[in-house]
């Protein structure tokens, strides 16, 4: 079995990831890759909150876009960028998240995928704090 850290798909795309400098700032990660799946994780960082201390939603907004557009890749390519997403949040974060987004569909010039983004409440129990849906397009010819 191949590890993501021998998949070379897998390679160029964490270069792709972690050369973004928001990401850096925020302190995020590209879990997986390949497949039409992706996943980002998010720290839960003291500058990375809100008023009451959950994870702010532009952070969880940022990991959905991430994970919608490295998922879109997989199939698409790496000459694309989002052309919209919707998001719904259910619960606040109050720990670090991951955001695993999941093609459904595409065509030679678009994907559509989802996301779910994932927590852990207090009680130490995986919770679904947010869902997304978006779709990336290629760019240029």
């Amino acid at each position: 079995m191949v590890s993501e850290a021998d998949n070379p798909e897998f390679r160029i795309a964490l270069e792709a990831f972690n050369s973004q400098p928001f990401t850096g700032l925020i302190g995020a990660s590209l879990t997986r890759f390949g497949a039409g799946v992706a996943a980002v994780e998010v720290p839960h960082r003291a500058e990375l909150l809100q008023q009451h201390g959950f994870l702010h939603g532009g952070v969880i907004a940022y990991a959905i876009d991430n994970a919608i557009t490295f998922a879109a890749g997989t199939v698409l390519g790496t000459s694309i960028l989002t052309a919209g997403i919707s998001i719904v949040y259910l619960r606040p974060a109050g720990s670090s998240i991951t955001a695993t987004a999941t093609v459904l569909g595409a065509t030679r010039r678009q994907a559509v995928v989802s996301c779910e983004v994932h927590s852990t409440n207090d009680q130490g129990k995986d919770v679904l704090v947010a869902t997304g849906q978006g779709t990336a397009t290629i760019i240029g010819r």
